[in-house]
């Protein structure tokens, strides 16, 4: 991991970034949102080397944006789920999306969708559903493969 370079930035997003500004951690809290929470999935999702991994998931846990949970005993084997303080970044991380899809993908070809639960919506940038109008948040949401979704697509590649 890089050595910190904000110490001498005394602000909240040089702060922030000091936590989720490495891109392999904003990419596991992508997986993450998506459900795709077990070391191994997210490893062979992400392509991503095992001590990385390793590495930013303890400091996701130990600064309380993810947390563990055993889901098998024998052998002892662990997925991470979001806290409040890390369901808290859905706003940035649907903001990272947005403008991806919109600068970057281009219309119509959106690699993730996310649709409002209740009444299967798009959710806009404002995190707003496009059809009742609705303001919703991280559990209001579903998202699915969109037309850009390539096979390498984080919802397509847990098995």
């Amino acid at each position: 991991m890089l050595k910190r370079t904000y110490d001498t930035q005394v602000c909240s997003i040089a702060s922030a970034l000091e936590l989720v500004g490495e891109r392999w951690s904003l990419l596991v809290l992508r997986n993450v949102f998506l459900g795709v929470r077990r070391f191994d999935d997210i490893q062979r999702n992400l392509g991503i080397a095992r001590n990385v991994l390793r590495d930013r998931l303890a400091l996701l846990v130990d600064e309380g944006i993810l947390k563990r949970v055993r889901y098998q005993e024998r052998p002892e084997r662990f997925e991470y789920r979001l806290t409040d303080k890390g369901r808290d970044l859905w706003p940035v991380l649907h903001a990272l999306m947005t403008w991806g899809d919109e600068y970057v993908a281009g219309h119509g070809n959106e690699p993730t969708i996310v649709e409002h639960r209740d009444c299967g919506g798009r959710v806009d940038a404002r995190r707003m559903c496009d059809r009742c109008g609705e303001v919703v948040d991280f559990v209001d949401v579903a998202a699915k493969p969109g037309p850009g979704a390539g096979p390498r697509h984080p919802l397509l590649r847990t098995a």
